[in-house]
């Protein structure tokens, strides 16, 4: 276990122990106690309630592993699991705020939570409400870059597949779309219920002004964090609709060359098949050499230069040349692509 003991407003860190930080939250104002504990619950793991000497009144919840998210206003404190993305992965940070103190508890490493400890120094906030909110915006504030970077992703793989369509482009945009649905699943619960306890909250006339102030700014910050999240699954979305259709102009291609292949060759082979059938007419009349040259031949250049007009007037043949010159020219299957 790591107790890391923040006194405010000078933003002096100070690691000590879990005895040490009990007496301090006794007797300290304005402190911010951090707990890291292992990732792992021991079978007999002491609530950390009783250790820091809280009371354990509705807060049996508080630092137990595996909490799902939470925002609870009790009376003269209110307690939070937030979730934090790091890594990655995903690890909930139990905060629980006082007029006096700010206490959280997370379960393995979590840079946010350190990240903010920096920053009290810089920031010097007044009260221990404004710590929270620092720490609930550095919260979304990983959700938010996490999105940025696999959006920037998605569209970098879009442009490849438009340069040069691979298999393994194709499980690189699900890995991204099962990131996406991660975030989306982790985020919008969170939201919901914090949108919900605050908006309650900012209904008393009791909540300070500030106060409200601040949970407006998470509010808005927490709705920008979610359009981030689903304009990643709309990216993924439209990159795995790029690459349908790709893959569905390339098989017009090869329908299309088959169907030339098919004007061509299939009235050929009608007559080399008719001509080689043992019908009598076929084999006692049809003697002469003139005969063969203008039936087996003359026939035959015939179709063949009736297949060639028709493929002309249909513009067919024109229009798979122009499209094997946009495949030369490093385009793609349908072209260059259009932004």
């Amino acid at each position: 276990m790591i107790v890391s003991v923040v006194s405010m407003p000078e933003g002096v860190v100070t690691r000590t122990d879990l005895s040490e930080a009990r007496e301090r939250l006794a007797v300290s104002d304005f402190l911010l106690v951090d707990l890291q504990l292992p990732e792992e619950a021991a079978p007999d793991e002491e609530p950390v309630t009783r250790r820091l000497g809280l009371p354990a009144e509705h807060l049996s919840w508080f630092g137990r592993a595996g909490e799902p998210v939470r925002a609870e206003f009790l009376g003269d404190r209110a307690g939070v699991v937030l979730p934090v993305l790091e890594g990655g992965r995903v690890t909930h940070v139990h905060a629980l705020v006082t007029e006096r103190h700010l206490i959280t508890v997370r379960r393995g490493p979590a840079a946010s939570v350190e990240g903010l400890m920096a920053q009290l120094g810089r920031e010097r906030p007044h009260d221990t409400v404004a710590v929270l909110f620092l720490l609930l915006q550095e919260a979304l504030a990983t959700f938010r870059r996490a999105a940025v970077d696999a959006l920037l992703r998605v569209e970098d793989l879009e442009d490849q597949m438009f340069d040069r369509r691979r298999p393994e482009q194709v499980y690189r945009l699900a890995q991204l779309r099962r990131r996406a649905a991660l975030l989306h699943r982790t985020l919008l619960p969170y939201l919901q219920v914090t949108d919900e306890t605050l908006t309650r909250r900012m209904l008393s006339r009791s909540f300070p002004e500030e106060r409200q102030r601040l949970a407006r700014e998470f509010q808005q910050a927490g709705r920008l964090a979610l359009t981030d999240v689903e304009s990643l699954q709309e990216a993924t979305r439209r990159a795995f609709a790029s690459y349908s259709s790709l893959v569905s102009g390339e098989q017009n291609g090869v329908i299309n060359r088959l169907a030339v292949v098919s004007v061509i060759f299939l009235p050929l082979s009608f007559l080399t098949g008719f001509f080689g059938m043992n019908f009598t007419y076929l084999t006692d009349e049809l003697e002469s050499k003139d005969v063969f040259w203008l039936l087996a031949i003359g026939l035959q250049v015939l179709v063949l230069f009736v297949a060639l007009y028709v493929l002309h007037r249909t513009r067919l043949w024109r229009r798979l040349r122009d499209e094997e010159g946009l495949e030369d020219e490093g385009g793609g299957p349908t072209g260059p692509r259009n932004r």
